[in-house]
C-alpha cells in the first residue's frame, strides 16, 4: 500500500450558507454582535470575485506566515461557473505580490484560459489531478515550507499532541508513492490524486504538505498553515527524546469534528482576511 490513511468513516462536512444558522459552538447565540458571517451571493460574478479575492488573500497569508520558496507553491479555487476549470496564482511571482489581476484560470489539460501569466507545471500536474479525480474538492493548498517538508521525510501520520494537532486525527493521509521525485509528470499527479480522498491533508514523503477544502480556500489555506505548525511543534518535542502524551482516541476525535471542520477552518482565516485589508488592501486590485 503506497499511502496510510488513519481511517474514520467519511462524514460530509456541514457548511451554513444562510444567515442566522448555527454550525459551531463558536458561534454567538447573543443577537446583535459583531461576528464573520457566512457569504451568500445573488450571482455567479459575484461569487467568482469572492473566491478570486480569497485566494489573492490566502498568498499574502502565506507570505506572512513564511511558507514562500521561490517559485515553489501553489493555491487554487474552482470556478463557480466552470467547475472544471480552477484558479491559481501566477508561476514565479512571490505570494506577498499576489493580487486578484494577476490570478490565472487553468483547465485540467494545463491550458491557460484568463490571464496574462505561466502556469506552475508542478502544480498544474498534482493540483489538476487531484481536482479531476475529485469533484467534492473546491480548493487546494501546497507550499514547499520548512518543517512541513521536514516531518515529510519521516513518511509517517501526524500524532494527536495538542487539540491543534487533532483536528487532523484520522483525516489525513500519508502518501510514500513517488516519494522525492519531482512532479512534473502526469502520472504523478495521478498517483497523489488517487491517495487523497476523504481527508482534509497529505503529507507527501520526501516532499511536503497539502490541504484541500470541500467549501473555501480560506479553509484550506488555514488547514495548510495550522498542519505546518503542527509539524514544528511535533518535530520540537522530538528533538527533547521524551515521547509526549497523546490526546486519547475519543477526545481526538471530539476535537476533529468540533474544531477541525471546514466551517472552522473558514472562521479562522476571517481575522487573517480581516489584517489583510487592513495592512495590504492592493490584494483586492
Amino acid at each position: 500500500m503506497s499511502s496510510v490513511l488513519a481511517r474514520r468513516q467519511p462524514v460530509k462536512p456541514t457548511f451554513a450558507t444562510k444567515r442566522g444558522k448555527h454550525v459551531s459552538i463558536y458561534q454567538p447565540m447573543q443577537e446583535g454582535l459583531k461576528f464573520p458571517e457566512i457569504p451568500s451571493f445573488e450571482t455567479v460574478a459575484e461569487e467568482r470575485l469572492h473566491r478570486k479575492q480569497r485566494l489573492a488573500a490566502a498568498c499574502r497569508a502565506f507570505a506572512l506566515e513564511g511558507l514562500d520558496y521561490g517559485f515553489a507553491g501553489h493555491l487554487t479555487i474552482r470556478d463557480p461557473e466552470f467547475p472544471q476549470h480552477y484558479w491559481t496564482n501566477p508561476m514565479a511571482m512571490h505570494f506577498a505580490d499576489v493580487n486578484v489581476s494577476s490570478l490565472i484560470l487553468a483547465d485540467h489539460d494545463g491550458n491557460v484560459l484568463e490571464g496574462e501569466y505561466a502556469l506552475n507545471r508542478a502544480g498544474f500536474v498534482l493540483h489538476a489531478a487531484v481536482h479531476k479525480a475529485h469533484p467534492d474538492i473546491l480548493a487546494m493548498c501546497h507550499a514547499h515550507t520548512v518543517y512541513g517538508g521536514a516531518y515529510a521525510s519521516l513518511g509517517r501520520p501526524l500524532p494527536p499532541i495538542t487539540q491543534d494537532a487533532a483536528v487532523f486525527y484520522e483525516d489525513h493521509v500519508v502518501i510514500t508513492e513517488s516519494a522525492g521525485a519531482v512532479a512534473v509528470e502526469l502520472d504523478a499527479g495521478t498517483r497523489v490524486a488517487n491517495a487523497f480522498k476523504n481527508a482534509k491533508a497529505a503529507i507527501h514523503q520526501n516532499h511536503g504538505l497539502f490541504t484541500a477544502s470541500r467549501h473555501s480556500i480560506e479553509s484550506a489555506a488555514f488547514w495548510f498553515i495550522g498542519l505546518e505548525r503542527c509539524c514544528q511543534q511535533q518535530l520540537m518535542i522530538e528533538a527533547t527524546g521524551i515521547t509526549p502524551a497523546l490526546v486519547p482516541p475519543e477526545s481526538a476525535r471530539y476535537s476533529r469534528e468540533h474544531v477541525g471542520s471546514e466551517y472552522i477552518g473558514w472562521l479562522h482565516f476571517q481575522p487573517i482576511y480581516d489584517h489583510l485589508l487592513k495592512h495590504q488592501p492592493e490584494f483586492l486590485d
